[in-house]
């Protein structure tokens, strides 16, 4: 029973001493107020993507035969662009030649995609790009009709 009104009266002592009457309003420095009111309005310019075209269609090509082709963009957001990463959907889609560097407001760039005609009918692929704008994901895409020779695949099932 000693314990328990022990053990009682250590939780209230506790309790009372912890309860102060600090207004958690009155911590608040102005400064620090000010600089989070810049810090945010700064934070909602974001640099925005605009490709020449967002879908190349290579038309008809042969199976296997490589082809590519180059896909071009302009910065028209309110803060320098940066690329971090182009992911595609498969092995045989292949993106290089992008400049990892800020890309300044107003500015162009460009990266070249490579694609080794791999598949048979039509086909589409994905290249995602990862970047600084407000969704943080862009993508454009390739697609193109990929013809088979009937003869060559006769002989190959022979």
């Amino acid at each position: 029973m000693k314990k328990v009104i022990l053990g009682l009266s250590t939780l209230c002592l506790v309790a009372f001493t912890s309860c102060k009457n600090d207004n958690a309003a009155k911590k608040i420095e102005e400064a620090n107020v000010t600089a989070a009111a810049v810090r945010d309005a700064v934070s909602s310019n974001f640099p925005v993507i605009t490709f020449n075209e967002t879908t190349h269609d290579f038309g008809e090509i042969e199976a296997n035969k490589s082809v590519e082709t180059v896909f071009s963009y302009t910065n028209t957001g309110d803060a320098p662009l940066v690329i971090t990463n182009i992911a595609t959907t498969c092995g045989c889609t292949v993106p290089q030649d992008w400049s990892r560097e800020p890309l300044a407001v107003g500015e162009t760039g460009k990266f070249t995609v490579k694609y080794n005609g791999s598949g048979k009918g039509k086909v589409s692929k994905s290249l995602t790009l990862t970047a600084n704008t407000e969704k943080g994901k862009e993508v454009v895409k390739i697609t193109a009709f990929v013809k088979t020779d009937d003869a060559a695949i006769s002989a190959a099932i022979k």
